[in-house]
């Protein structure tokens, strides 16, 4: 007689193993420190939070013409509203703000079309980086199909940063990539010219650099030639970007398997396929948390160009609080700075955690 054995029902994981309870005895309960750090977490917020609200939001004033509005004793947030459309767009005229926001909505679309499967990935791309900028182009500066001329001195707030930073970020990619690969050439004259460029921009400070461009080098050109300061600004800011992604990026290289190379040439690839379909794809996926960082670190250094004579967000904040009429709101203005480039910058390093992770092949060391 055959004995049949059935399989015991499996059991649910233990209650005190899952959930919300488990996560949180894990991470901040899991042994006597963490216990210790975790009271004093909780006791520093206490101290630090009841205030803060209490002055950002309970006594906070959101509306005024001055000031002297603002009595009662919190935040005064009355000039972030009076000044919010300089903060954005700066002295750009303000029936033109809807070329702006058509250029900003427009590269939002696009962006996001890369979620579509049906797209042509490198048809978009080309799109996004040849064609996108001379259609917005266009678009800010004016002087095409009835537009309005807007002269860039005119440019600022946060529609400048962005400029700036987006730029320079789009820009210095390509060019670290090359850099790097020149750097790690085998042609002495290559190689010696990108050594000198990358090790003298990264002895240079930002500020020295748009200095130069802004000042310096206009002095050096004949008579009648000259670049729009923005322009030079832009130079200057994508040529000190670049000389630092090209390390991160060389580092990328460094790390790749010397069998890498050795199977692409097995495969009778030239120098430049194998490192456009077997090597950067791996060196730039390796890297992502170094090229977020440049570009991080890039967004951030875009206030410096206040230093010559260009008014992006925070330039705009500072200028705006030298009025008579709200006088003692620096505190606001630079709160709502930070809030700002905090999301931001919080939005890219997000971003570059779910690459990583959609590009993860299971080939990291846990």
């Amino acid at each position: 007689m055959a004995i049949e054995f059935k399989p015991s029902p499996s059991l649910p994981p233990p209650q005190n193993s899952v959930g919300a309870v488990a996560w949180i005895r894990k991470n901040f309960f899991s042994s006597p420190l963490n216990v210790v750090l975790t009271v004093l977490s909780l006791y520093v917020l206490y101290l630090l939070i009841p205030p803060v609200l209490q002055w950002a939001v309970l006594d906070a004033t959101w509306s005024g013409e001055s000031k002297a509005a603002c009595t009662a004793g919190g935040a005064c947030w009355a000039f972030i509203a009076v000044y919010f459309d300089q903060f954005m767009y700066g002295l750009y005229p303000a029936d033109e703000y809807w070329r702006i926001n058509s250029a900003a909505l427009l590269l939002v679309a696009l962006v996001a079309m890369f979620a579509l499967k049906s797209v042509n990935k490198m048809w978009l791309g080309f799109t996004i980086i040849v064609l996108y900028p001379i259609v917005a182009y266009f678009l800010f500066a004016g002087g095409v199909l009835g537009l309005e001329v807007v002269e860039t001195s005119l440019w600022g707030g946060l529609f400048l940063t962005t400029l700036l930073g987006v730029v320079g970020i789009v820009a210095s990619l390509p060019l670290g990539v090359i850099l790097a690969l020149g750097r790690r050439s085998h042609m002495p004259i290559v190689k010696s010219v990108c050594v000198v460029f990358i090790e003298t921009i990264r002895a240079v400070p930002l500020i020295t650099i748009l200095f130069m461009a802004s000042v310096m080098i206009p002095l050096f050109l004949p008579d009648g030639l000259n670049f729009n300061k923005l322009l030079r600004v832009l130079i200057g800011i994508t040529m000190f970007s670049a000389a630092y992604m090209a390390e991160v990026i060389r580092g990328g290289l460094q790390a790749i398997p010397k069998g890498q190379y050795e199977a692409a040439d097995a495969m009778g690839l030239t120098y430049w396929q194998s490192m456009i379909l077997v090597i950067l794809p791996q060196a730039l996926k390796l890297v992502i948390p170094g090229i977020v960082n440049t570009f991080i670190g890039l967004f951030k250094d875009t206030t410096l160009v206040y230093i010559v004579g260009m008014f992006d967000l925070l330039g705009r904040i500072q200028a705006a609080t030298h009025d008579a009429n709200w006088l003692g709101t620096t505190t606001e203005g630079y709160a709502f700075a930070g809030f700002v480039y905090w999301a931001i910058c919080f939005g890219m390093s997000r971003y570059s955690m779910a690459v990583e992770r959609k590009l993860d092949t299971g080939h990291k060391r846990s």
